[in-house]
């Protein structure tokens, strides 16, 4: 995958997981992107230590690793800070 297809894929699952566990308020583009490449990485992680494939491409099955990965991501920076669940 090229760069481009990265942020794409990053900005897309960011987004997604930001909304899902309640922080797209308080989180921006460059947030969301950073959020979405590095949950890519901890979703392919994770599903290659349960025996399924990652991320394998430009496809719905990698934004969905992706937005796994990022999902975790959040829940573990949040809990690192101490916030609690706002979702309103």
């Amino acid at each position: 995958m090229g760069y481009v297809a990265w942020l794409i894929l990053g900005a897309v699952a960011g987004w997604i997981a930001s909304m899902l566990m309640g922080k797209n308020s308080e989180m921006g583009a460059f947030a969301n992107i950073i959020v979405g490449i590095v949950g890519a990485f901890i979703g392919g992680f994770i599903f290659n230590l349960i025996g399924a494939s990652g991320v394998t491409g430009f496809n719905i099955w990698s934004v969905i690793v992706a937005v796994i990965g990022s999902c975790v991501l959040l829940y573990i920076v949040n809990k690192l800070r101490g916030n609690v669940s706002t979702k309103e």
